[in-house]
């Protein structure tokens, strides 16, 4: 790989972790739960993206293992998104009142 292209994207890859940092922290305690949410559930680009990568170039295992673990990985992230979206919108439902049994 060139090194021009390494640099390239490590100054990218520096550039995202500091802005997504000062995004998030900007963020109110109340929206986070919402906006993640959506945020993960966004993330089944990535498992489209991963199924692509997994299929890999014939003779190439490298991005077949790397689209596996990033399948998995999306995988996770989305079931996880699900999770605590069906989680906050739970708090929303009405309770129905407990029935003594007399």
């Amino acid at each position: 790989m060139d090194h021009t292209i390494l640099i390239y994207l490590s100054f990218v890859l520096m550039l995202s972790i500091f802005l997504g940092f000062e995004l998030i922290s900007k963020v109110p305690a109340t929206l986070h739960t919402p906006l993640m949410s959506g945020a993960n559930a966004i993330s089944g680009i990535t498992i489209v993206g991963a199924i692509i990568s997994a299929g890999g170039t014939p003779g190439s295992n490298v991005s077949t293992y790397i689209g596996v673990a990033a399948l998995i990985c999306a995988t996770i992230n989305v079931v996880g998104g699900y999770m605590v979206t069906d989680r906050m919108l739970g708090m929303f439902k009405k309770k129905e009142p407990v029935k003594s049994s007399q």
